[in-house]
Formats: C-alpha cells, structure tokens, sequence
C-alpha cells in the first residue's frame, strides 16, 4: 500500500494522532446523541432527556427526569434499548472486520461481504434452522454461522494467491463465485424447510434488527469484544504489513500467522452478526474506507474509530429503517446496501483514476 510508509514518520504519526483524536471525541458525542433519539423514537415517543434519566436511574444516579408515560420504562428496556444494543454492537464487529480484511488483502475493496463470508456466514446460519441443530443451544447458530464464513474466507484467501501477492481481480471473481455458491445453498435450504424455517431464511438475506433480545447479546457481545481487542492489538503489525510482505518480515512479522489470526477474527465477528441480525453488506466497506481518509492509515485509531464509526451508522441505518415507513419496518441490510452500492462503484473509479489501480 503507497501509504504505508506515513505510519513510521514521525511528524505525520503526531499529526495523525492529533486528527484521530478530534474524529474520535466527535464519533463519541454523536453515537451517544443518536443512541438517545434512536431509543426515545417510535410509536410512543420518549424525549431525549427522559431516555437519558432512565439510563441514569437504572445505574444509580438520580439525574434527569424518568419516562413520564407508564409504558415508557417498559418499552425503553425490553424493546428498544435491546435493540440499540444490538445496532451498537453489530455495527462495530462489521466495520472492524472490514477493516481487517482491507489490511490482510491490501485493498479496500476487501469488505467482508465482497468476499463471499457474509453470505457463508448465513448459509451456515440457514442450514442451522432447517435441520433443527441446537447442540449449543442460544450459541449453535453463531457457531456454525463463524465456521461457515470462516470456511468461504479461507477459500477466498487461498484462491486469490497467485506468486506470493493477493491479486485484486482474483479476489473479486473469487468472492462472486462463492457468494454464488452461498446463494445457491440458501435457495435449497429454503426448498428443504416449512414455512416458518424459509421465513427466517429470508429475514437473514434482509437483514434486520427486529426482535432483537438481551439474551442475544449475552451470547454474541463476549467473541465480538474479544475478537475487538484482538484487533486492536493486532494494529502494530498491520502497519508493519502495509509496507509490504519483505518489509514485514525483516521486521519479525509472522506474516502467514498474521493473515489467519486475522481471518479467524473476521469470521468471528461477520458470524456473530449474522447469527441474530442477518446479511448486513458494505458497513465494513464504507466505514474504515472513509476514517481511512479522514485520519490517515495507522491501524490502532482505525480500529478504535471504526468501532465508533459502525456503531453509528448503523444505529443510524436502524432509526431510518424503523421509521421512514409509517407502521412498517424496513429491512437494514437493504438500506445499507443503498448506500454501500453507489460507494462501491465510486471507489472502483477512483481506482481507475490513481496509477494502475490496486494490484
């Protein structure tokens, strides 16, 4: 990567750091006001300040005033607080493997959904509901979920290898073959189940936050924080490997062992979302690429901001798909994909404009 360089001179790392920080504190302000709209915004409308009381009171502080509706206390922590959680939590994992997967392949074109582990992740999942596997209770379809994108990564990697480089082209066609394969999985298993097991078959092509439980994020919350502070402690060598393989290794990079550590996680935090929210494409696309422009390449802010970043866009992307509709719930994954789409092509443009593209 061109860049790569700007993460070992000084003076750029000060002045970097220094963005990173301004980028940060506003991502923080702004998620936190939008997880007080978001929850306070619906049928029964809740202001701000009494969202931001509730919260207050639930941990001991007697701060701002309490939901004055009877049904407001209620609705705020069985239904929408669950579901802000979820947006918040799957909104980081899906940057972050972004992220991630931009730094082992050396592009930012490398989006999880791209590259077919999206799509696996939910194959894995819509087989779990067919067959009526539940080895692991609450945790089998994110199990299976994280096996299967792991699987469709570790194809995509090795595929897309050709004299030692991962080679962009390879990598695009290989993701859209398995993405074809995934997809033809999931039109047999929505032949092989009844009624109820194809209605969720579709409801994890949709994606969406609907329903969203606290016993959900019990099970997905602890692989995703872990995989997230593997990620950040990773951040070092991903700078080291952005100035290219040799470099890296003269540098004492395991540069194999880095690139699958780092494939574990991604399918870590890609099955975990899709295990309860289903196929949400392109937020690990649009969000790294876009803090990547604002503060530079260094990893470890990166990886910090796109944590911040994907929460809010997708808390962001929930507000709207829970109300753009009067009495109807919008499926996010086809919002985000609204946005993700053009920003794709836009990318491969300015490709096409730099020198030579990426290799």
């Amino acid at each position: 990567m061109s860049h790569g360089a700007d993460t070992v001179t000084p003076v750029p790392e000060r002045g970097t750091r220094t963005r990173a920080g301004i980028v940060t504190a506003v991502l923080v302000v702004a998620l936190a006001a939008m997880i007080l709209v978001s929850a306070g915004t619906g049928q029964l409308h809740i202001p701000p300040g009494e969202v931001f009381g509730s919260v207050m009171h639930r941990i001991g502080l007697d701060i701002g005033p309490v939901p004055a509706h009877a049904n407001g206390e209620s609705a705020l922590w069985n239904i929408r607080f669950p579901r802000v959680a979820m947006a918040v939590v799957i909104g980081a994992a899906l940057a972050v493997a972004g992220l991630l997967m931009q730094a082992i392949f050396g592009n930012p074109l490398a989006e999880p959904g791209v590259v077919g582990v999206s799509s696996g992740a939910a194959l894995g999942a819509a087989a779990t509901i067919v067959f009526g596997w539940g080895f692991l209770g609450e945790w089998t379809i994110a199990l299976v979920a994280f096996a299967s994108g792991l699987a469709a990564t570790l194809v995509v990697y090795v595929m897309s290898r050709s004299g030692g480089r991962t080679e962009i082209v390879t990598l695009v066609l290989t993701g859209i073959a398995v993405n074809a394969f995934t997809g033809a999985g999931l039109a047999l298993m929505t032949f092989l189940g009844d009624q109820q097991a194809r209605e969720q078959i579709v409801f994890w092509q949709l994606g969406s936050l609907n329903g969203s439980r606290w016993e959900q994020l019990g099970v997905i919350v602890p692989p995703i924080v872990a995989a997230l502070v593997v990620a950040v402690v990773l951040a070092r060598r991903l700078d080291l490997l952005s100035l290219g393989e040799k470099s890296a290794r003269h540098l004492g990079v395991n540069v194999e062992l880095l690139r699958i550590v780092v494939i574990v996680v991604t399918a870590l935090l890609v099955g975990c979302a899709v295990a309860f929210a289903g196929t949400i494409a392109f937020v690990g696309l649009v969000v790294p690429h876009l803090l990547r422009m604002l503060i530079g390449p260094a990893h470890r802010p990166l990886a910090v901001t796109s944590v911040l970043g994907g929460a809010l866009l997708l808390v962001t992307a929930d507000l709207i798909a829970r109300t753009a509709v009067p009495m109807a719930d919008l499926p996010i994954g086809m919002l985000t994909s609204l946005v993700g789409g053009p920003f794709f092509f836009w990318l491969l443009r300015r490709a096409r404009r730099t020198s030579g593209g990426w290799a």
